[in-house]
């Protein structure tokens, strides 16, 4: 018994003695793999506590483990020392030699994009910028637009009503109402905006979507101004090659109106005319509500789907695919 806990104390204090000297983590590890690796001089010790009498193998193995946890908790803390410690000569921690890691950094959603290229595209034309609420009152949203009371667009199951006579603005018309109340001509601005109507939500309708609408008065106003601003943004958006087209129409605010068409050339070789939108000269009845001179100022309008416009532009059959948030597809645009 005295000899094994001789052992088993020179064991603790060369173990002790031998890590005092270690400066560095090579010679940490050799001082490890000697003293605790699987074929190392604790494990020996241990392995011997079977030759030992049994009357006293109780304290002989308390004896033993006392000083394998000992050795093990020193070094422990020389290696947490060791860690903790380490010169900047040993090398940094990353190795700034290799290619760094992109950051994910984020973008402005496609229609957020399209409609800054949209105004800047009507800037370059000349255009200031228009904004209203998104909470109207019936004389901005129909009355001053010439929709009359019995309109089928004013009924209460195509609209968003907040009470009697507030809504959810069903077009950015608004907002040529309030530029029109306020400034004297000559008036020359676009405006972008959401909207609201009670669609079904699928792959070409939904409750929300967004509008660009401009507006042009002044004197000497007439048609070709219209079809000419409206062909060349077409042009500036979709491309110089691209073919527009105006066909008669109705719209209460507008005298005369016309759809806007474009021609798209389809992956199949076919071509087809896709509408786009409405546009046309503003109504005298319109000037009137805002106390314009119909008899001295003359002007046009237009109002054009942007998330349309995105969807012919980029080749997106569905509308929902621009709402539902998915990263996988915004990061394509």
């Amino acid at each position: 018994m005295a000899d094994f806990l001789d052992e088993i104390k020179s064991l603790h204090e060369s173990a002790r003695a031998e890590l005092a000297r270690v400066r560095d983590s090579k010679t940490l590890e050799v001082w490890r793999i000697k003293y605790l690796g699987a074929k190392g001089l604790v494990r020996s010790v241990m392995d011997r506590l079977r030759e030992v009498p049994r009357e006293i193998k109780p304290a002989a193995g308390k004896a033993a483990n006392e000083v394998k946890n000992a050795i093990q908790s020193a070094f422990d803390s020389a290696l947490a020392k060791l860690t903790s410690s380490t010169p900047a000569s040993a090398g940094p921690a990353v190795d700034v030699t290799l290619p760094g890691e992109r950051p994910a950094v984020g973008h402005a959603h496609l229609i957020t994009q399209t409609i800054n290229e949209i105004l800047d595209i009507f800037g370059r034309m000349g255009f200031s910028v228009a904004q209203g609420p998104e909470v109207e009152d019936e004389w901005h949203n129909f009355i001053a637009l010439n929709i009359p009371a019995a309109h089928p667009a004013r009924d209460v199951l195509d609209n968003f009503y907040i009470d009697q006579h507030l809504m959810i603005r069903s077009q950015t018309s608004t907002i040529q109402i309030r530029v029109m109340e306020k400034t004297p001509p000559p008036i020359c601005v676009v405006a972008t905006g959401r909207v609201y109507r009670p669609d079904t939500v699928d792959a070409t309708h939904s409750f929300m979507f967004h509008q660009v609408e401009g507006l042009y008065v002044d004197e000497g106003v007439d048609l070709v101004n219209l079809k000419t601003t409206v062909d060349q943004f077409c042009k500036a958006y979709f491309g110089q090659d691209v073919q527009t087209r105006f066909r008669p129409s109705f719209f209460p605010f507008t005298e005369p109106s016309a759809e806007v068409d474009l021609l798209f050339h389809l992956p199949d070789g076919s071509t087809k005319w896709i509408e786009l939108g409405g546009c046309g000269m503003v109504d005298p009845n319109v000037l009137e509500a805002v106390r314009i001179d119909p008899e001295k100022y003359t002007g046009w309008a237009f109002g054009l789907g942007i998330e349309r416009m995105i969807m012919r532009k980029h080749g997106i059959p569905d509308l929902r695919l621009l709402f539902e948030n998915s990263a996988r597809f915004t990061r394509q645009f």
